[in-house]
């Protein structure tokens, strides 16, 4: 067949690919059997050879089983095929559009490829979708930026996303290879369904998940839609087709979520309706793409609360964190403690001075470690360099020197750690009770100072 005057008159960068159709309706070789210049000059530029006519796809491209899923059903199917695909381990932005092509011979399927990269994403190409399509992924990202509970948006995307895919689960699963865990942010699971929740598996799930970049092999997306697809990822990954086996899964797409170059996690649809295989990875390209965006904003707004409720030294909550809740008990939105205490640790100053400000700082998160696990049941919080508050919503007044009195005897154990506490119990108003508790420290702080002058001011 002739494809060079096909191919000659189209601008951009544009191939012929043809594919190898088997009987049972398998695949077998895809080649590249003419392209423009545009192509050529590509492939030259990518391979550092020149094109070939007639050479498998992975001469020219990366290899890639969506590209071939894609190819296969555009010429099986005899339908147009876009797709706008983040090839994140290059650093690009793939544009493809693929036309179905006659055939003259009974085991070869043709298509026209054309195609375009860019370093970034635009927003005219992915929006470039279905009615459809462009319809559920707009109601998903108004969802999420409409929402004053954002984990409850999450929650409603995935079973819109479980719907949509005609799945029977659909789960955000945020990965964290540091500390090799995974953690369920939100799923869905379809009523009467055979699955099971994530709960039943998440104990050493990351064993699992550790294995999904190489499965990937660098492309956005996996799907598994039959038997044929199943065995495939029997040889490629073992220990995710026994896991998905074992689960009672016959069909599953999986997406990684990145912003940018960091990968954040990953989201499933499992057991969904392999006809409209296209058309949800389709809607679930560009669905993704917008939901790790709003996943990095959450997880960085988190860091942002925590740093400005904790403290980063000891990891008790700030000072900024105490007076909010004092102001909220005042405002008589939140009940008044029935115990304030305020603990002084002794010698700091003596210890930083004669050992250095490392010492001084562990010294700290030492003393707050003991704090922690006595006064489990409370709030400690640093007020300020070596000053300690902690409130306590419920304890009787037996408990509560049960615990002065442990926090004493473990402190005792260590080298240096020696507290100066002051505690109040019962009063109704919040600030007399803080006041009367920091009196009660300070007196406490100068009777050990007089039990050891050699100390005082150090």
């Amino acid at each position: 067949m002739d494809f060079e005057h096909l191919l000659s008159s189209h601008r951009g960068k544009a191939c012929v690919v043809s594919v190898e159709l088997f009987p049972d309706g398998s695949y077998g070789n895809i080649r590249i059997v003419a392209g423009n210049k545009a192509h050529c000059a590509d492939s030259e530029a990518l391979t550092h050879h020149p094109f070939e006519p007639g050479c498998p796809y992975e001469a020219c491209f990366p290899k890639n089983q969506n590209f071939e899923e894609h190819c296969y059903r555009c010429i099986c199917d005899g339908r147009p095929i876009h797709a706008y695909v983040n090839l994140y381990m290059m650093d690009l932005w793939l544009n493809m559009f693929l036309l179905p092509l006659e055939s003259d011979q009974e085991n070869i399927g043709y298509c026209f490829y054309c195609y375009d990269v860019a370093p970034k994403a635009d927003s005219t190409a992915m929006a470039d979708l279905s009615a459809d399509t462009a319809s559920e992924v707009l109601k998903s990202c108004i969802k999420l930026r409409g929402s004053s509970d954002i984990k409850q948006a999450f929650h409603e995307v995935v079973d819109d996303v479980r719907e949509i895919c005609g799945a029977d689960h659909c789960c955000i699963l945020l990965t964290d290879d540091e500390k090799r865990s995974c953690t369920n942010f939100a799923e869905s699971l379809r009523e009467g369904a055979s699955l099971f929740p994530m709960s039943r598996y998440m104990d050493g799930f990351y064993n699992v998940v550790k294995t999904w970049p190489d499965t990937l092999a660098g492309s956005t997306c996996v799907i598994i839609k039959d038997e044929r697809d199943m065995e495939k990822l029997r040889e490629q990954n073992p220990i995710w087709a026994a896991s998905l086996e074992q689960a009672g899964v016959n069909s599953v797409v999986l997406f990684s979520l990145r912003h940018g170059k960091v990968m954040l996690g990953y989201m499933w649809v499992l057991n969904f309706d392999t006809a409209n295989a296209i058309k949800i990875k389709e809607t679930l390209e560009v669905t993704t793409f917008f939901l790790a965006s709003e996943v990095a904003s959450y997880q960085f707004l988190n860091k942002l609360e925590i740093m400005s409720t904790i403290d980063s030294l000891t990891g008790v909550k700030n000072r900024n964190e105490m007076n909010n809740r004092v102001d909220e008990i005042v405002a008589g939105r939140e009940p008044v403690p029935v115990a304030v205490l305020f603990a002084d640790l002794n010698g700091l100053k003596r210890v930083n001075d004669e050992q250095g400000h490392n010492a001084g700082d562990a010294m700290l998160c030492s003393a707050a470690s003991i704090l922690q696990v006595v006064f489990h049941d409370g709030d400690v919080y640093r007020a300020g360099g070596d000053e300690f508050m902690i409130l306590i919503s419920q304890i009787d007044e037996d408990e509560l020197q049960n615990r002065l009195a442990r926090v004493h005897f473990l402190s005792g154990k260590t080298e240096d750690i020696r507290f100066s506490i002051g505690s109040c119990y019962g009063k109704k108003d919040i600030r007399k009770a803080m006041r009367l508790a920091d009196e009660r420290m300070y007196a406490f702080k100068n009777a050990y100072y007089e039990a050891h002058p050699e100390l005082k001011y150090r």
